[in-house]
């Protein structure tokens, strides 16, 4: 019931929501629907939500075997390269203009990670090799541009000076490198992995692996920090639980991809750990929280945790059915996300954030730069992909 549920939401609901925000004036699709369906036409078009969209369509062809899907994606694709590759300095401007002009002309690290994500994913369905090679052409830019011998930094001007990192940084703090930005360059790294670019991405996932264990993870707290200086100090007393339920998978899959013997041993112990401190003291038995600070917890639920919620329990129960427990929580998060979260009158999207009591906040909306089918497309993609069967 749950697989054919979830199914049938991606199906029925998501993919025909965001082919709807296909702009077929000027390329891509558009960057902003209110709560009330109201589409901005003329709004910016942000290279992040492009990226996700072309992943989530792509990812959606190669499971679904949907070449509709395919044609979507290739729309996405073609908007990437006409709009947002600065042939100057090299890299993707964080956002363009509604009609593909660059707007904000900042170089992030999770920006290009996202493109060679979603890259990476239209090669796999397509096979189209100018796809392949600008993923590899942004993980050298990556590699290049954005990092220093202790590992990736974040927030670039045009010409690549260094900026102040305002995009990843939150809660009152200004991180010059963030759990959030490396866990989507490992991600990133992980598809263009299993798109064939071997040799250019192992060392490096492997590399990340370690800064995860020995640099965020804090076995103390079973949890991860989220934001550091330069030297990895935290500067913040947080735990963020989407964050650490979504990095628990995550791994575990990039371990899964690499198939390391002895790393799979060395780090599941920590992803465990991420997951059983998620079940046991934040998720509430049918929901997620959004976070910690300094030993206050913010009750909203925020739509991408719920989504990861349950891709991270799903993933720890398929590794071990004896925990039953944690197929327990996949469901009850599923039954809270239908019952509050899926926005029937926009066609089955999610609302954006919960307050407490489970109650929308209206003036949060449905579609903006960091609200895409991602998250929630992904949950789908993933209960597929592992071919769930409860």
């Amino acid at each position: 019931m749950f697989r054919e549920e979830t199914e049938k939401h991606l199906r029925e609901s998501l993919i025909p929501f965001w082919m709807k925000l296909k702009d077929d004036n000027y390329g891509g699709y558009f960057g902003f629907m209110d709560n009330d369906l109201n589409i901005a036409e003329r709004s910016g078009k942000g290279c992040l939500l492009n990226s996700r969209i072309l992943w989530f369509f792509s990812t959606c062809a190669l499971l679904l075997h949907d070449k509709k899907c395919l044609d979507y994606a290739g729309h996405a694709f073609d908007f990437l390269k006409r709009s947002y590759i600065d042939d100057e300095f090299g890299g993707l401007y964080w956002s363009a203009t509604f009609d593909g002009n660059p707007l904000d002309t900042c170089k992030h690290t999770y920006c290009q990670a996202f493109a060679v994500y979603g890259l990476s994913a239209y090669y796999r369905a397509s096979g189209n090799k100018e796809s392949l090679a600008l993923a590899k052409e942004l993980t050298g830019f990556i590699e290049e541009k954005c990092r220093d011998e202790n590992g990736y930094l974040e927030s670039f001007n045009r010409d690549l000076s260094p900026s102040v990192n305002d995009k990843l940084s939150e809660n009152g703090v200004i991180a010059e490198r963030t759990m959030n930005t490396l866990l989507h360059v490992f991600e990133a790294y992980t598809e263009l992995y299993e798109a064939g670019a071997v040799e250019e991405t192992a060392p490096k996932i492997k590399e990340m692996l370690r800064i995860f264990k020995d640099r965020m993870y804090d076995p103390a707290r079973h949890c991860q920090k989220v934001f550091f200086d330069k030297d990895y100090n935290s500067l913040l007393d947080l735990v963020s639980y989407g964050h650490d339920i979504e990095t628990s998978w995550l791994l575990d899959r990039g371990l899964e991809v690499l198939g390391d013997e002895e790393l799979t041993r060395e780090m599941t112990p920590i992803t465990d750990d991420l997951a059983d401190n998620i079940l046991h003291n934040a998720f509430d038995g049918h929901s997620l929280p959004a976070e910690c600070e300094k030993g206050k917890v913010n009750e909203d639920r925020i739509w991408w945790a719920q989504a990861e919620t349950v891709n991270g329990f799903l993933n720890k129960y398929l590794q071990d059915p004896s925990k039953e427990e944690y197929k327990t929580a996949v469901l009850a998060e599923w039954e809270y996300i239908k019952e509050k979260f899926i926005y029937e009158q926009s066609g089955g999207e999610w609302y954006s954030q919960l307050d407490a009591n489970g109650v929308p906040y209206k003036d949060k909306p449905l579609v903006e730069p960091w609200k895409c089918p991602y998250h929630n497309g992904r949950m789908c993609l993933e209960v597929i992909r592992r071919d769930v069967r409860f």
